[in-house]
């Protein structure tokens, strides 16, 4: 009896469902568009803020003897040297020639984990434009440069800082000059 008065209900509940308007499946949405490439670009990285973060000058340091006279240079192998420390035994001086070219002397700064020296560089002719800064060989700035812990930084205005490693080719040139 029950079952009599809900079946009128039931079918009233299943013709108004089929006349319901059906869902449309909405659309997928379009796939995300690609990110744009970074683009490289030549900007150099700024200078640290301390010269022993810096990384060090590509290159390597070579000695070799000659009669009369040594030399340390400091540079890629294939090309010219960006720095030669030359011995001059008869003088008792070394030579610290920067490639580099200027028009008249230019200030030149040493500076090593334990000094800070400001000098003046004199521009010589050749080849191979280069600065040149003459010391003597017991010149306490040479001992700084040999002990330096790491590398040690010559600056020249105009120039690009060349941070070169403290390595055992420029603590014997210094000996070879006493």
């Amino acid at each position: 009896m029950m079952l009599n008065r809900l079946l009128p209900t039931l079918a009233a509940i299943i013709v108004l469902s089929a006349c319901a308007p059906q869902r449309k499946p909405l659309p997928a949405p379009p796939p995300p568009a690609a990110a744009p490439r970074p683009v490289a670009t030549a900007t150099p990285a700024p200078p640290p803020a301390d010269w022993r973060d810096a990384p060090v000058s590509p290159g390597t340091w070579r000695y070799e003897v000659a009669e009369g006279s040594s030399a340390a240079r400091f540079g890629l192998v294939a090309g010219a040297p960006l720095a030669t420390l030359t011995c001059d035994r008869a003088a008792s001086q070394v030579a610290l020639r920067r490639a580099g070219a200027a028009p008249s002397p230019v200030p030149l700064t040493i500076t090593t984990s334990t000094a800070t020296r400001a000098f003046t560089a004199t521009p010589e002719a050749g080849p191979i434009p280069q600065l040149v800064l003459v010391l003597a060989a017991r010149d306490p700035v040479l001992d700084a440069m040999a002990f330096s812990r790491g590398r040690f930084v010559i600056e020249v205005a105009g120039l690009p800082t060349l941070y070169l490693p403290a390595r055992p080719e420029v603590g014997r040139l210094i000996e070879d000059c006493r």
